[in-house]
C-alpha cells in the first residue's frame, strides 16, 4: 500500500467471496452490503476499515455499531483479530477507545452510535457501521455530516446489515436509488469458506429459526412488516388442542405484572413440547388477585411450581413490596405447594424473545414444540391479533390495550426454557 513519501506493503490472509470483492471494488461515496447471516458481512466490514486506513494515509476513520457490546464483542473483536493473525502492528488505546494503525499513523475511532448527538466533531476521511438495519437514521445522518476530511484521498461511507424489512435502510440505499450510493447483495448459502468447517451451517439453522426469521436471516429477503402479524408461526389448526395437567411433573407458572390486565399462563414441559395449559388473566386485579386464582385452580398439585415471567416483578415500587416477593409470601402463607422464582433480572431484547416464540410454535423446518389449550382465549386472541405497527418493525399496542401482555408472559417462560444455550450463527466465529 503505497504513499507519496514511500510504501508499505503488507499481505493480509483474505480471498473475499465475490460479493465481497464488489463491494470493496465500488467506487461510490456510500457503500452498503445486504447479506444474509454467514455471507462474511464483518468481514468485509473490517476489511474495507482496513484498506481504507491504509489509503488514506495519517487520516482519521470511524468504526460503529448500534450498541456498546456490540461494538466491543463484534465488530471490533473481528477487527483485532484481522490484524494480529495477519501481524500488522497498531497501538489500542482501550481508555480512549482508538486504534492507531502504526505503518500508516492513521487513526480509527471505535463508537457505538446509539446516541447520534455525540457524533459531531472531528472530520472524518471515513466510516463504517455494522449491523445498520438496527441503528437509527439519524446516526446515519451525523456521520454523513461529518465526511469532510480534505486532506482524504478517498472519502467513504460505508456499511453492512442483514434485512429487516422495508426500513430507512431500504429506503436509501436499494429503493430511492440515491445518486453515489451503491448496494452489494450476498447470495445465502454461498460461503464456501464456513461450509468447509461446518457443512450443514444453513441446515442447523433452520430448527434454530421460525420460517419467517429464516427466510430474513439466512435467506437475506426483504419482508414486509407492515401491519403483519407478530407470531406469524400461529396456527389454530396446527397448535389448539385439549391438555391435561400431569401431576408428577411440575407447573410453569409466567407472569406479566400489569394492572389491567393482570396477565399470566400455566404450562408443562413434556419430552420438549411446551404445553399452555391454561391462563389467569384478570381485569384491575392484583399480584395477590393472580395468587389466589392460581391456587384455586392448581393449588393441589403435588410436584413443584416454577414461577417465571417480567423482570419489573424484582423492583420495589415506592411502598410496595416486589412482586416476586408477594408471590413467594402468598405461597408460604396459604399453600402447601413448593415454589421456586426462575425469573430473570433483566427482560431479553423483545424482537429475540418474539423470534424465539416463533420458532417455537414452528421452526423453519417445520418442527412444532408447543401445544395450546383451547382454554387459552386471551393468549390465543394475542397469537392472532397483536401486529406491527405500519411502516414500522415496533409491536402496535395502541391500537387495543388488552393485548400483548398474555404472550408477553409466555414470551418469559420460553426465554428461560427453550432458547439455545449456544447460537449458531456469524458472531460465533469471524466468517471469511
Amino acid at each position: 500500500m503505497g504513499r507519496s513519501r514511500g510504501t508499505v506493503k503488507r499481505d493480509i490472509a483474505y480471498t473475499p467471496l465475490p460479493a465481497q470483492k464488489e463491494f470493496h471494488d465500488a467506487k461510490e461515496r456510500f457503500k452498503g452490503f445486504s447479506g444474509p447471516i454467514g455471507s462474511g458481512k464483518s468481514q468485509a466490514l473490517c476489511q474495507e476499515a482496513i484498506r481504507l486506513s491504509y489509503l488514506n494515509w495519517g487520516r482519521t476513520g470511524l468504526l460503529g455499531a448500534p450498541t456498546y457490546p456490540m461494538l466491543r464483542d463484534s465488530t471490533q473483536a473481528t477487527l483485532l483479530e484481522i490484524l494480529d493473525t495477519n501481524r500488522i502492528p497498531f497501538d489500542h488505546n482501550k481508555a480512549e477507545n482508538t486504534l492507531v494503525m502504526k505503518d500508516c499513523r492513521s487513526k480509527i475511532l471505535f463508537r457505538a452510535v446509539e446516541e447520534f448527538e455525540r457524533l459531531r466533531g472531528t472530520n472524518l476521511a471515513w466510516f463504517g457501521l455494522d449491523e445498520l438495519t438496527y441503528t437509527l437514521e439519524e446516526s446515519w445522518q451525523r456521520l454523513v455530516g461529518r465526511l469532510r476530511d480534505p486532506k482524504a484521498n478517498e472519502l467513504c461511507g460505508f456499511a453492512v446489515w442483514t434485512p429487516r424489512g422495508y426500513d430507512w435502510v431500504h429506503r436509501i440505499f436499494i429503493s430511492e436509488k440515491l445518486g453515489g450510493y451503491k448496494t452489494v447483495y450476498a447470495a445465502s448459502f454461498q460461503n464456501h469458506h464456513i461450509l468447509e468447517r461446518i457443512p450443514d451451517f444453513y441446515e442447523r439453522l433452520k430448527g434454530t429459526y421460525d420460517e419467517r426469521l429464516y427466510r430474513q436471516e439466512v435467506v437475506g429477503e426483504y419482508l414486509s412488516m407492515d401491519g403483519s402479524r407478530v407470531y406469524s408461526s400461529f396456527s389454530e389448526e396446527e397448535h389448539l388442542t385439549d391438555l391435561a395437567v400431569d401431576p408428577t411433573k411440575p407447573l410453569f407458572w409466567a407472569l406479566d405484572f400489569n394492572v389491567d390486565p393482570m396477565s399470566s399462563v400455566v404450562a408443562q414441559i413434556d419430552r420438549g413440547e411446551v404445553r399452555v395449559l391454561d391462563e389467569v388473566v384478570i381485569r384491575q386485579a392484583s399480584t395477590q388477585d393472580a395468587c389466589e386464582v392460581f391456587e384455586k385452580k392448581f393449588g393441589r398439585h403435588t410436584a413443584d411450581v416454577v414461577i417465571y415471567g417480567d423482570a419489573s416483578g424484582h423492583t420495589q415500587q415506592t411502598t410496595r413490596t416486589p412482586d416476586y416477593a408477594m408471590v413467594q409470601e402468598y405461597f408460604r402463607v396459604h399453600t402447601n405447594l413448593k415454589m421456586k422464582i426462575k425469573a430473570a433480572k433483566s427482560n431479553p431484547p423483545v424482537r429475540d424473545r418474539i423470534n424465539l416464540m416463533n420458532r417455537t410454535l414452528r421452526s423453519a423446518a417445520g418442527d412444532i414444540h408447543m401445544r395450546v389449550d383451547r382454554k387459552c382465549k386471551e393468549l390465543v386472541k394475542d397469537f392472532v391479533q397483536v401486529s406491527y405497527k405500519s411502516d414500522r418493525s415496533e409491536i402496535d399496542k395502541e391500537r387495543d390495550r388488552q393485548r400483548t401482555h398474555t404472550s408477553d408472559a409466555l414470551g418469559y417462560l420460553i426465554w428461560e426454557e427453550c432458547r439455545p444455550k449456544q447460537q449458531v450463527g456469524e458472531r460465533a466465529q469471524p466468517i471469511f
